[in-house]
């Protein structure tokens, strides 16, 4: 492992405390998740947990992600409070709801948000019990969608592959809104026609120049993932969005159910080290300041 890392904004983590406020995926005991067993990570992490996972490999920016919790807002004052805030927040709200942009102001004036993620897509079997797919076919939920950008809020998306097409109607009408593409667009399928899917899908959402995509989360579709079955995935996010609309995430502490922190961040870097400087540190770093608005 190198022990001259670039500087780096992780652009995709978790934290959570189940003290201060209520997850009810955390709390469900022997409940298997689309991305695997939970159990491990069912207890407090906290930026003391984040920041020890790899001392010679530590970001120098964060972007915290919602994660589920009961209520957006107490997440987001619980970590607006923290002594040690990452650089930006991506907070949750229902989009769909009547009071939506009541709640985006609310969690808006607290310090550190930057934008907004609702989950519209995890896997089939998930979505087909929770309805989230249908946000979708929502005047209302498209037309705050519009309202995020309005108040210069990004808005986080995270998806499956077949719901690319329809995305790409619903984004096409907000060239305004800039998108951050969660876990490369959820390529469940690396082979056949799924694979096909997914790398078409990706090609035809890069041409909105408002969309970047997070490179994030793939031990979610491949807990055994190697640096050879990530290159695939990563090289063709390169190829369709450009080298400055890319970014890199950990997802942690969900991605440490498949490995560590340290192996993750060295991968990334063998997988762009053929890249100019330039280019890797848009890719480690300023891609990500810019989208989230990270000042040093």
């Amino acid at each position: 492992m190198t022990t001259n890392f670039p500087p780096f904004i992780d652009a995709h983590h978790h934290l959570w405390d189940l003290q201060a406020v209520r997850y009810p995926w955390l709390m469900a005991r022997g409940v298997r998740r689309f991305f695997g067993d939970p159990t491990p990570i069912q207890k407090n992490y906290l930026t003391e947990d984040f920041l020890s996972e790899c001392p010679g490999i530590r970001p120098t920016h964060s972007v915290h992600i919602q994660v589920g919790a009961e209520n957006g807002l107490a997440e987001t004052r619980w970590l607006s409070q923290l002594p040690q805030r990452p650089a930006a927040l991506v907070a949750h709200c229902d989009l769909d709801a009547v009071n939506a942009m009541d709640d985006v102001v609310a969690q808006s004036q607290l310090g550190g948000v930057r934008g907004i993620r609702q989950i519209i897509g995890r896997h089939s079997a998930e979505d087909a019990a929770n309805g989230s797919g249908k946000l979708l076919d929502s005047p209302r939920w498209c037309s705050n969608l519009g309202a995020l950008a309005e108040m210069r809020l990004s808005f986080d998306l995270q998806m499956v592959p077949d719901q690319m097409p329809a995305l790409l109607v619903v984004l096409s009408r907000l060239p305004e809104l800039n998108v951050a593409l969660c876990h490369a667009g959820s390529p469940w399928e690396q082979t056949g026609s799924g694979w096909e899917r997914w790398k078409a899908g990706i090609k035809e959402l890069a041409r909105l120049p408002n969309i970047y995509c997070k490179v994030s989360g793939l031990g979610m579709f491949n807990p055994n993932w190697t640096i050879d079955s990530l290159r695939p995935i990563v090289r063709h996010v390169i190829n369709s969005f450009g080298t400055e609309r890319v970014m890199f995430g950990s997802n942690f502490p969900v991605d440490k159910l498949y490995r560590s922190y340290g192996e993750l961040w060295e991968t990334y870097r063998l997988l762009i080290e053929n890249e100019s400087g330039e280019t890797r540190h848009q890719i480690f770093y300023s891609n990500a300041a810019r989208f989230y608005q990270i000042k040093d």
